[in-house]
């Protein structure tokens, strides 16, 4: 697979990568981890060299997966993971409580991530979500201290909003940012890409499949498990995946024509757009990461993405991406 590097940060990577959270977290019944395990291995087969994680996924059993997982080709793969959340007991089980990006507590995650990991080294480590009760200078300069100490190589953000990724950038350079961005969700392209271009930083946009709305394989009858993350978005009840069926005929229409799938048309895009983007879709199915895969393959032409973009513009996406509590962690 074509490799991209990350802005102006020499990292470089698969042109895809591949989201590991819905392997142990979010997305329904737990999957069996041997079978996870191969998949992760069958990636680095195919040419995947970027693998993506955090420790509120589980938390912290994906982490664990991605470590044990990779630990036999680790020369070969940049693993990215996340911090920033307190975890603690809750009804059920463990979960987050609450943001905590105090200095201290970062490099205890960083640490601890490095143990789940199996690794002595972070090759790129995202703030997960902005706290706004630590100012970001303080933020950066804690990773940047993990920097010096050799625990970490690429510092990254997550959703975050222009001016902090501006501060934070001042401080240690960040390599990526990483945020939702398909062609259901394009508001990064309004204020962010151009000041990650203008400085130089990556983007990697996760959920590029829309939450796998955009392989086609969803109707209005669809239905999730409340173990399923989506079942509380809005974005997922039945009136608005009827409603945005239009963007699955556009993608469907453009699939029969390249002989293609709808996802692949969907990820082919993304890398259209510039070369220092690299999406990471996630998946638990071998023939969904082959499917996926072979995007890097496609060559949309400019009559194409103009074609897109025309159709794409009369579409009136329905629904918001997430509930108000969530979205209000996003873009500060």
């Amino acid at each position: 697979m074509e490799k991209r590097k990350l802005g102006k940060s020499g990292l470089e990577v698969s042109a895809l990568g591949l989201g590991c959270m819905g392997m142990s977290f979010s997305y329904g019944e737990l999957k069996d981890k041997k079978e996870m395990m191969a998949l992760l291995r069958a990636a680095v087969d195919r040419g995947v060299t970027f693998f993506d994680t955090a420790e509120v996924y589980g938390p912290y059993t994906n982490e664990e997966l991605v470590g044990e997982g990779l630990e036999p080709v680790r020369g070969r793969v940049k693993i990215a993971t996340k911090f920033g959340f307190r975890i603690g007991s809750a009804a059920g089980g463990t979960a987050w409580e609450r943001l905590d990006s105090r200095p201290e507590h970062i490099k205890e995650m960083a640490d601890a991530s490095l143990r789940r990991l199996r690794t002595d080294v972070i090759d790129l480590f995202y703030q997960h979500r902005v706290d706004p009760a630590v100012p970001i200078e303080d933020v950066a300069g804690a990773v940047k201290e993990l920097m010096e100490a050799g625990k970490v190589q690429h510092f990254g953000l997550s959703e975050a909003g222009v001016e902090t990724i501006r501060r934070a950038h001042a401080v240690q350079p960040v390599t990526a940012v990483q945020n939702e961005y398909s062609l259901w969700w394009r508001r990064p392209e309004t204020d962010l890409m151009p000041v990650l271009e203008e400085l130089g930083i990556g983007l990697v946009p996760y959920s590029p499949l829309g939450r796998g709305f955009l392989t086609g394989k969803m109707d209005e009858t669809t239905r999730f498990d409340k173990s399923d993350f989506r079942s509380g978005l809005p974005r997922f009840a039945p009136g608005a995946l009827k409603a945005n069926q239009a963007l699955i005929d556009l993608l469907g229409a453009l699939a029969k024509k390249k002989r293609a799938t709808p996802a692949q048309i969907a990820l082919a895009w993304l890398l259209a757009q510039k070369l220092w983007i690299v999406p990471i879709p996630g998946t638990t199915k071998l023939e969904r990461l082959e499917e996926n895969l072979g995007a890097a393959e496609i060559e949309l032409t400019r009559d194409d993405l103009e074609e897109m973009e025309s159709a794409a513009a009369r579409i009136a996406i329905a629904g918001e991406r997430y509930p108000e509590h969530l979205e209000q962690l996003t873009g500060r």
